[in-house]
């Protein structure tokens, strides 16, 4: 499973990085997919239930959602002139039946160093 490398500071509080403090609160961000689960895949699944366990179809795809939302938001940021999302969160809902919508949202914001005296 690969980590995806930020082009800017993503945390999940309001506190900004070591060193930094928010100059400007530029506003809401987010990031969103929406993925189905394919009828072999979701067939697979089902045949791991009877054994129990991790459902890994289920899981990669969780994932994958995941992360693609993530970039989504950070793309949003970016565009947006952030230094980073502050008390980032996902969210996610069935839309319909095997399909779900998965949303990273947050603030984004300016940072500025702090000057140590």
């Amino acid at each position: 499973m690969n980590t995806p490398q930020h082009r800017i500071t993503i945390s999940t509080t309001f506190d900004p990085p070591p060193g930094f403090a928010v100059e400007r609160v530029i506003g809401p961000v987010w990031g969103i997919t929406v993925r189905s689960r394919s009828v072999v895949g979701t067939a697979c699944a089902g045949c791991q239930t009877f054994v129990g366990g991790e459902i890994t179809a289920f899981t990669e795809l969780a994932t994958e959602s995941r992360n693609q939302a993530l970039h989504r938001l950070e793309t949003a940021a970016v565009q947006l002139g952030a230094d980073a999302v502050l008390a980032m969160s996902f969210d996610s809902s069935e839309l319909m039946q095997n399909t779900n919508e998965i949303v990273a949202y947050g603030t984004a914001v300016k940072l500025r160093p702090v000057q140590h005296s």
